[in-house]
Formats: structure tokens, sequence, C-alpha cells
């Protein structure tokens, strides 16, 4: 297995994240903010389409050797984006009726965006 060093890593992990935003961004989102850190993780974009606060999760795979990027989504992850939304929601009041959670996957070869991909539960 070939181990990728961090540096390059974030770097593939930011350009991913620029993708997603620009194919977002065309489909009619506008950015809130990006990068948004609690102590208790992170949440690549959050964005706004109509009413709705949308907290995003960036993915990206070159390859579905080790699982797709939907895959990499699991249960600790996902309550790790729950109660970062949670803290985000608390420091900024919304104005917004409803949230979801969605994920944007990336391979080279295609984007998916998944919307309402899972819930607070």
């Amino acid at each position: 297995m070939k181990i990728v060093p961090k540096i390059l890593a974030t770097k593939i992990g930011q350009q991913a994240e620029q993708q997603a935003l620009a194919y977002l961004e065309k489909q009619g989102l506008k950015l809130v903010t990006q990068n948004y850190h609690s102590r208790r993780g992170e949440i690549d974009l959050i964005m706004e389409q109509s009413n709705t606060l949308v907290f995003i999760e960036v993915r990206y795979r070159k390859s579905i050797k080790y699982g797709s990027a939907l895959e990499s989504i699991n249960s600790q992850k996902q309550m790790r984006i729950i109660h970062t939304a949670q803290h985000y929601l608390q420091q900024h009041p919304s104005k917004h009726a409803a949230y979801r959670f969605d994920v944007v996957a990336i391979n080279p070869s295609n984007i998916n965006w998944v919307k309402d991909a899972f819930q607070l539960s």
C-alpha cells in the first residue's frame, strides 16, 4: 500500500473542496463558510440553498480499491459532522427554516452530489 504524504493529501483535499464548491455554486447554492472547525470535527462547506442551510462533507477517492468515497462516511464521521453542525448553529443562530447534511463524492471521472445523505437520528 502506497502512503500519501500528509501535505500532498491536504492539497488533494483542498482541490476536491474547490471542485465541489464550484460545482455546487453552479447548481445555485451560496457559500456561507468553508472549513468550519469545532473541537469535535470539521465541516468542509456550509452553504445555503433557498431557505435551507446545507452542511456538506466532501470526499475524494482516486479509486474504489479501498471503498468508495460515499462508503468512507461511516456513522462515527456522521456524528462528528452532526456535532460540529450543532456547534455552528449555537454560535451562529440561523435564519434558515431547515438544514440538511449533503455529501459530495468525487473521483477522477465524476462528481456525485447526494442531498440529505444522512440525518440527525
